[in-house]
């Protein structure tokens, strides 16, 4: 699947610094019938953001006016675990979210971030700090140099997996990688059919 790649991107933060955030509170089980990506967003938080009712609630920090168009979400501690449900970040990206922050991210989700076009990023105590300490604050983020630039100019580096850091700078899943060494896969048939 192509994705957009992810390279180096600035953007507003939101902060969600909820510990222990899980995937059912990402995207509720009864959203996860469909097996498109596209629509989830709406779904996003949708117990948190919606009243039974369907009306938005007022103090989620996602429905407040300077939340919109923030693409940058800091977490709490424990973001993503629970379940392994891919929805999760289907519903990140999809509503416009590049990357999740937090001092620690569960691993099947970052998996499933990674594959999916999201980019988790895990930040020492003392960064996650700077970052709640300035809400709404633009911030950089830099995959081909593993770095994030805080709000106040200081910069951390966070680890990756190289193949999937290669995959998001170039806007590629695993099939797509897969798809890109056709020429050469042929040839290898090719060469096994003698």
């Amino acid at each position: 699947m192509k994705m957009e790649p992810l390279v180096t991107f600035t953007a507003r933060s939101v902060l969600l610094p909820i510990e222990n955030v899980d995937t059912d509170q990402i995207i509720p089980a009864r959203f996860l019938k469909a097996t498109s990506k596209v629509g989830l967003g709406k779904h996003l938080f949708n117990d948190w953001r919606f009243a039974a009712d369907g009306q938005e609630k007022a103090d989620f920090i996602l429905n407040k006016p300077e939340a919109k168009g923030a693409s940058i979400l800091v977490g709490g501690d424990n973001f993503g675990c629970g379940s392994s449900r891919e929805h999760a970040p289907w519903a990140l990206v999809d509503y416009g979210f590049r990357a999740v922050i937090s001092t620690s991210i569960a691993d099947i989700f970052r998996n499933n971030a990674l594959k999916n076009g999201l980019l988790p990023i895990v930040v020492d105590p003392a960064a996650h700090a700077k970052l709640l300490a300035a809400p709404g604050a633009e911030l950089t983020v830099s995959l081909d140099k593993q770095s994030l630039t805080l709000p106040d100019g200081s910069s951390v580096r966070w680890d990756i997996d190289p193949f999937a850091r290669y995959c998001l700078m170039n806007g590629i899943d695993e099939l797509g990688f897969l798809l890109r060494q056709e020429d050469a896969i042929a040839a290898f048939e090719a060469r096994q059919a003698t």
